[in-house]
Order: structure tokens, then sequence, then C-alpha cells
């Protein structure tokens, strides 16, 4: 069977841990024992966050003022790299057989009329006072929102349409090979309107979970996989009426409504998922990923 597993952020990084490579590297060695298992029967298409890590190089780069900070989409490449290269070598370390293994930076394109660009909302970067960040919209052309009671830079999150290097990444997996890539929601492109054709990064930051499921679908999955930090999807989350959804199809879990912030993503992904290809998708916790493979564990949305 072919799978597609999109790891959550907390496979790298938990909640309140320091965003040091050892502590990355540790989670990431975890990632890896669970998945591991499964490539003997299966073939694997790893996908990944990097929010915290796309953070973080922005934090440092304002600490030196003689370069302008580099566009989100180099931020995004920088991450892919790093964070694909361990996820590569902690899998090959788990893994008890020679299993090639294949790391892509990944370019994924938007479109220029996508309505995102037109409200983005997408944080980015640090927290600022107010005058300050008036200062910085005028001199970058940045847009600032509040977070909180402090204001903060937003970007557009616009879906994403194509998968630039699909074909590289269908050809190592015809080979053999379990593929990394798509990292972050992938490297947002797109062509420019004026004279010939351009492929150009773009300022803004596309959902990791549906560039997950772009991939899923292009790669032809039969098993599209969500890891995040919980056991299941859950209707009523927090309420004492909450409900873990085991098995469901994707009209029954569009019903429900999900926070845009978390679960709601997900949930979007794994619907369109099942209804566009009629196959299998899941939510659920990267320990039970052999039971959720099985069909036994997380929330499991089937075809109706």
């Amino acid at each position: 069977m072919r799978i597609v597993i999109a790891l959550g952020g907390n496979a790298l990084l938990k909640r309140g841990e320091p965003m040091t490579a050892e502590v990355q590297r540790a989670n990431v060695q975890v990632a890896a024992r669970a998945i591991a298992p499964l490539a003997s029967d299966h073939e694997l298409v790893v996908a990944h966050g990097n929010g915290p890590q796309v953070g973080l190089l922005a934090l440092q780069a304002e600490s030196y003022e003689d370069v302008e900070p580099y566009p989100l989409d180099i931020l995004g490449a920088e991450t892919e790299g790093m964070i694909g290269y361990m996820v590569e070598q902690e899998l090959a370390n788990a893994l008890t057989t020679d299993v090639p293994l294949a790391t892509l930076l990944t370019m994924i394109e938007v479109d220029p009329a996508d309505p995102a660009f037109e409200d983005p909302t997408k944080f980015v970067g640090p927290v600022y006072e107010k005058p300050e960040a008036d200062r910085l919209a005028d001199e970058k052309d940045w847009t600032f929102k509040l977070d909180g009671d402090r204001w903060r830079r937003v970007v557009a999150s616009p879906l994403p349409k194509r998968i630039v290097e699909i074909q590289p990444i269908s050809w190592l997996l015809e080979h053999g090979a379990i593929v990394i890539c798509a990292g972050g929601g992938g490297i947002p492109t797109m062509f420019t309107r004026d004279g010939r054709p351009t492929l150009v990064g773009v300022e803004a930051v596309i959902d990791k979970d549906f560039a997950s499921e772009l991939l899923a679908e292009d790669v032809g999955a039969q098993l599209f996989v969500m890891a995040t930090d919980v056991d299941a999807v859950y209707a009523d989350w927090g309420t004492p009426q909450q409900q873990r959804l085991a098995r469901v199809s994707p009209d029954e879990l569009a019903e429900h409504r999900f926070a845009r912030g978390s679960m709601g993503p997900k949930v979007e992904a794994a619907v369109q998922f099942v209804r566009n290809t009629g196959n299998r998708a899941a939510i659920g916790s990267l320990g039970d990923i052999g039971a959720i493979v099985d069909g036994a564990g997380g929330t499991q949305v089937v075809p109706s």
C-alpha cells in the first residue's frame, strides 16, 4: 500500500521544549522508530511541519541588521533541508534493511489570484508594539494584525495548486525509495504574468495539511495519515459532551466544526482526500501509527 504520512509539529518539537538541534533530533528519532516498521510492507512518503523552525530563523535574523530579512520562500527551503536531513538520517538508522531514502526540496505553485492574498491571516515572526509595527509596515510593506495584545506580521495562506517536483517524487517511489518532501506545506511559488512566465518565490505560507493532501492525491496514495498529538478527532472537544470519532464518512465528519488553528485544516484535508479519491484517510497519534494503518486506530475517514 502506498501511504503518505504527514508529521505534525509535535514530531519535531513538543510544546514548551527549547528549539535546540538536540531536542529536535531526539523527537525525530521517536518519529522514525514509529514509521520504520511500515517500510517492509508499504511504500512511504513523509511530509512534515516547519512552523517553529521558520519562526526561529526569522527571530535570529532580527539580530543581524546589515541585510534585509530573508523572504519566507527561502526560509521554507532552509527548513525543508534541515528537517529532511534529520528525518532521512534517523529513518536510515531505524531501518534494518538497506532501503533507499531521498529528501526533496519541494516547490508548490499557488494562484496569484487566490483570495488569500487580499486578506492575509497567517501569523509569522515576532510580536511588536504598535509604533514598531507601523514603522515596519511602512518600510517593508508588511501587513500586521493583533495577536493577543501586541502586533504581529501576517501573510497569505493560499491553497496549493501544483507540486512542481511531482515527477521525480513519483519516480523515486516507483524505484523503491522512501521520499521525504513537501515539508512545511512546500516552498510557495507562482508564475509571473508579465512577459515570459517565470517561476518565483512568494511571501506566503501554504497550509501543510492541504499540501500533504494534494501530495497524497498526486502520488496515488491508498492511505493518507496525519499524525498529530492527540489519539483521534473529537467532536465537542473540551466539553462534557466530547466524543471520540472512530470511523466516519466524509459527510459525517464535515457536519462537525473544528478550530481553524488546530484540527480544522486536518479534518478538511481528510474529507477532501476521501471525496476526491475514494480511498482512506486517518488522523491520530504517531505512537498509534501501526494501528492507524491497519484501520484500528485514530479517526478513520472512509468512503460513504
